[in-house]
């Protein structure tokens, strides 16, 4: 994976926890409002690294596919981000 761990890691291990937080909410019945802001702040976070990790692909990989002169390879990478998009 060419995107920077030191960024990626820190987001996804507090996104964890705050998971585990959000586990604990439920099982001690807390309020509602307060269990979906926590789990707007875990979305937030592994969104964040979503991105982080999209953009090293952007930058390396697809970068890479086009510098090469590889239609193929450019292809596959085109293909590749246009069928993240449709899922989303």
């Amino acid at each position: 994976m060419r995107a920077d761990r030191k960024k990626v890691e820190p987001l996804l291990r507090t996104a964890r926890g705050q998971l585990d937080g959000v586990l604990k909410m439920i099982e001690c019945d807390r309020y509602c409002m307060d269990i979906v802001t926590q789990l707007q702040a875990v979305e937030s976070l592994v969104h964040k690294a979503q991105r982080e990790v999209l953009h090293a692909h952007l930058s390396g990989c697809v970068q890479e596919a086009f510098e090469t002169g590889d239609e193929q390879a450019r292809e596959k990478k085109i293909d590749e981000i246009i069928k993240l998009l449709d899922r989303s």
